[in-house]
């Protein structure tokens, strides 16, 4: 079942700093068992890092990629990581009539580009083990939800003991769709209208690798 709460912070947000220690905050509340926390690169993983601060929880990466249409690479008609089954919006695939082709190509590149980020932001670390753990997911805001729903597809197979999803802000909707993935999910806004997760905050600077690597490096 969708936990929300109500946000300590107005919107917009100043920065995903400032919405990863309001996050930690509420997630702190919960009774978590040897809690893991996984941000989603890249702008996922600059909230997730205060968050797991406040948590006083390990921090890692879990990489999944969008899956673009065509001609509109910026609409998800899904999601894929660098191992494990794709998640699709079958809905959408069958309005737009995506090819098959155009999907099995866009599905290889990127999770040949999931693969290439996972490299690149811990070359030298192995993964966390999440078995048995309490996982908390963490993104700087939903869409769609494909993104999220592919990496509890992902972490599934590892068998944490609970997963949570926990971001700062989120569409009804979509906390819906992720509902059914997740055990838990934590969104402290709800906001309508809702048209991007970007116009929750005042800065939304686009996170480079190199800043994702740095978060790491610190927690």
């Amino acid at each position: 079942m969708p936990s929300p709460f109500a946000g300590r912070t107005p919107l917009p947000f100043a920065d995903r700093m400032q919405a990863g220690r309001d996050l930690g905050e509420t997630v702190r509340d919960l009774e978590l068992t040897a809690p893991v926390v996984l941000g989603v690169p890249r702008g996922g993983v600059a909230v997730a890092a205060p968050a797991a601060a406040a948590i006083g929880a390990p921090l890692d990466v879990i990489v999944v990629r969008k899956l673009g249409a065509p001609r509109n690479p910026e609409l998800g008609i899904g999601a894929v990581g660098g191992w494990g089954e794709p998640w699709l919006d079958e809905r959408l695939v069958s309005t737009l009539g995506v090819p098959a082709v155009f999907l099995e190509r866009e599905i290889a590149e990127q999770r040949a580009e999931a693969l290439r980020r996972l490299r690149a932001y811990r070359p030298d670390a192995s993964p966390l083990d999440v078995g048995g753990r309490d996982v908390v997911v963490v993104d700087d805001g939903i869409a769609t939800g494909g993104t999220v729903i592919a990496a509890a597809q992902l972490l599934r197979a590892q068998r944490p003991a609970r997963l949570i999803l926990a971001v700062p802000v989120a569409p009804r909707e979509g906390v819906e769709r992720v509902k059914d993935v997740y055990d838990d999910v934590i969104a402290l806004h709800l906001p309508e209208p809702y048209f991007a997760v970007g116009q929750w905050y005042a800065d939304f600077h686009q996170v480079s690798d190199d800043e994702v690597r740095d978060l790491l490096a610190a927690a």
